[in-house]
């Protein structure tokens, strides 16, 4: 089973309630690992594969936190974030590959899904109009996100598809952690929502 996520930021108080931000639910860095850790080794095993799309921990090779990303089940891939530091050898090693994008191909009941990986959104993506989904991140549950996916809204609505081509409308999900209940999603769970899904729990935008 292949999961998706992102936007750990593992150490990063300016996101907890009490913080500068106030993006998360928890009002300790201790509570917010613990209920990750949780959360993700509740659903993952260590045959699944993890694609992580970004931003493990905040700024720094001190602040990426090896010790954690270690008690993570699963084999875990990363596409870089702005966020990450990999000078730190114990988190190289964590990763089965460290890319800055990658296209995978993923099976939902017998269909098959190309994927575009990344941590930036993309306006325009390779295969966009041929049914390649782009999963991404980094704009958590903003103003950002909000106005990139009425972006995608109106390009969809502008330019029509042509369906003679066999063209599809350009759609992409936002995997980051704090629109997911703090776990991995798999690409079935991710196809089961609307693009541009609002977390009620998170729902702070900045």
């Amino acid at each position: 089973m292949n999961y998706y996520t992102a936007d750990l930021h593992f150490g990063q108080k300016s996101l907890l309630a009490t913080g500068k931000w106030r993006e998360r639910p928890f009002k300790t860095l201790d509570e917010m690992h613990e209920t990750m850790i949780k959360r993700w080794n509740k659903k993952v095993t260590n045959n699944d594969h993890v694609y992580i799309l970004g931003d493990i921990g905040s700024r720094g090779f001190r602040n990426m936190h090896p010790e954690l990303l270690a008690m993570l089940k699963g084999n875990k891939h990363l596409i870089i974030g702005n966020h990450d530091d990999l000078s730190d050898l114990r988190v190289r090693q964590q990763f089965v590959e460290i890319c800055d994008r990658k296209k995978v191909c993923d099976n939902v009941d017998g269909k098959s899904y190309n994927l575009f990986l990344t941590h930036e959104p993309y306006m325009m993506w390779a295969g966009q109009h041929k049914g390649v989904i782009m999963l991404y991140a980094h704009l958590h549950n903003t103003v950002e996100e909000h106005l990139f996916q009425k972006y995608l809204a109106e390009f969809n609505k502008d330019k029509k598809p042509n369906y003679e081509a066999k063209e599809t409308e350009c759609v992409a999900y936002n995997v980051g952690m704090c629109l997911w209940n703090y776990e991995p999603v798999s690409m079935k769970e991710i196809l089961s929502r609307k693009p541009g899904y609002t977390c009620d729990t998170c729902s702070h935008i900045r």
